[in-house]
């Protein structure tokens, strides 16, 4: 007669099962409020700077709030959507919002085309120029929008301006032609706004294995098919977020335009909803119309957003 004398492990099990059914659960696992409890800070301090003023903007878009009501002289009323259908219905709105678009759309190239031009330059000097460069472009980057768009009007001043003079230009006004003053404030953001670009895929290349590119550079490949193939690749979550960054800044440009242009050029020829909006809401106390258009400027940039990342995640990368 054969004896088992295997253990048998399974009361064992169950016993351990029951143990651990009787420990009380750790209060980490217990509660699922405790990482909201430690962003409840910045959420109480992100409501205060950005929900609440936005409510207060999407509410006014709704009323009738001019100089009458803000004096106190005549009740406010509600409109619902009359604002935006006075708007909408408003032909220099859609030509404003066109030349924002195009000029929004050239300032993010030009900025991404030169601060990705210069990162890759920056991995190819030595340590002095980069220096040089880096300290250069990070003073453009901390000068105030205003001081720089001042010095920019002095530097193509038609009459005391060094920039006519070594080009030979003569009295030539870059601010009175619409395409001209487009230009020239795009010649400004570039220079103010190039350096995060920069400074951002610079980290972004530095973080690349030398060995990948040692190996396609010994393969044969030019430093185009490098940046296309290789870097580029392996750098578009941080192309993603600096390309979103610029469009919001680009899109909202408004110290630029209305320093440069003299409050959006003549008869309003360089106005960007910005500054459209700056006007309806303060130069003619249209103050429910300026933020019908601050609202229309948020869900576009949101649309925006929301559709760069989505084709970004299509794609497969992890932001």
């Amino acid at each position: 007669m054969t004896v088992d004398t295997t253990p048998h492990k399974a009361p064992v099990r169950a016993g351990a099962d029951r143990e651990r059914r009787r420990r009380p659960a750790s209060p980490a696992r217990s509660s699922g409020w405790t990482p909201w409890l430690y962003l409840l800070p910045a959420l109480v301090l992100l409501g205060g700077l950005l929900v609440y003023p936005i409510y207060q903007l999407g509410l006014i878009s709704f009323l009738e709030y001019t100089q009458a009501q803000v004096s106190g002289g005549e009740p406010t009323t509600f409109q619902g959507f009359g604002n935006y259908a006075t708007l909408f219905g408003d032909s220099q709105f859609w030509q404003v919002l066109l030349s924002t678009v195009f000029f929004a759309a050239a300032c993010v190239l030009a900025t991404l085309l030169v601060g990705c031009a210069l990162a890759v330059l920056l991995t190819r000097v030595r340590a002095l120029p980069r220096l040089t460069l880096m300290l250069a472009a990070l003073g453009a980057w901390a000068t105030p929008a205003i001081t720089g768009s001042t010095v920019w009007v002095f530097l193509f001043d038609p009459d005391f301006g060094p920039v006519n003079k070594v080009l030979g230009l003569g009295d030539f006004s870059w601010t009175y032609g619409r395409y001209s003053a487009f230009a020239l404030v795009l010649l400004e953001v570039l220079w103010c706004s190039f350096p995060f670009v920069m400074v951002t895929v610079y980290a972004g290349i530095r973080a690349i294995p030398a060995e990948v590119l040692e190996a396609a550079s010994l393969d044969g490949a030019s430093q185009w098919r490098i940046w296309r193939s290789v870097m580029a690749p392996m750098l578009r979550p941080i192309l993603t977020v600096v390309t979103i960054q610029s469009v919001i800044w680009d899109f909202k440009v408004f110290t630029q335009i209305y320093v440069m242009t003299g409050g959006g050029g003549i008869a309003g020829q360089n106005l960007v909803l910005n500054v459209y909006a700056y006007q309806k809401a303060f130069a003619s106390s249209q103050y429910s119309l300026g933020s019908a258009i601050g609202i229309v400027m948020l869900l576009i940039l949101l649309a925006v957003t929301l559709v760069y990342l989505r084709l970004v995640r299509r794609q497969g990368e992890e932001l």
